[in-house]
């Protein structure tokens, strides 16, 4: 299915910064994905379980607009939004599809590594809903911002699709 793991460490890059700015008042605007059927649930088990911190630095930040779909921490800010369409390089058909994709497992969860313009960009892997990070390139490469708490949570959370 998809192929071998790139460095554990280009994981923690998990960038969505993409669309994700900080606001006037702080408040950093994310676009919300809108999720359906049984990702709904997972997202909200999700949310529940996201870490007030990532790497002991990266304080949880206030999104704009609230929604349970979408996290921020640290300034310039890591992003996950949960609920997002799969990625085109693991939809078949695409022009981008590609079954080889580098992929990492970290705490026990699979992540797609994408390098975007604004850093990296992980999306899970063989789970039944599918999860966004995107890190800064500002951050690369400390792999502790997404190890523990955001693997950890999603592994609790968002079951497999086996």
């Amino acid at each position: 299915m998809i192929g071998s793991a790139r460095p554990a460490v280009l994981l923690l890059a998990v960038a969505l910064a993409a669309g994700c700015s900080p606001d006037d008042d702080g408040k950093v605007a994310v676009p919300a994905p809108r999720p359906s059927g049984e990702a709904v649930a997972h997202c909200a088990a999700l949310a529940k379980r996201l870490p007030r911190a990532l790497d002991d630095d990266l304080r949880r930040r206030t999104v704009k607009p609230e929604s349970r779909y979408t996290a921020a921490w640290g300034d310039p800010a890591v992003v996950l939004r949960c609920g997002v369409r799969r990625p085109a390089v693991l939809t078949p058909g695409t022009e981008l599809y590609n079954p080889s994709a580098d992929t990492a497992e970290v705490d026990g969860v699979d992540w797609l590594l994408e390098d975007t313009d604004e850093g990296y960009r992980f999306t899970t892997v063989g789970r039944r809903t599918f999860v966004e990070v995107a890190v800064p390139e500002h951050y690369a490469p400390e792999i502790g911002i997404v190890a523990g708490g955001i693997s950890a949570a999603v592994r609790a959370t968002v079951p497999t699709e086996l």
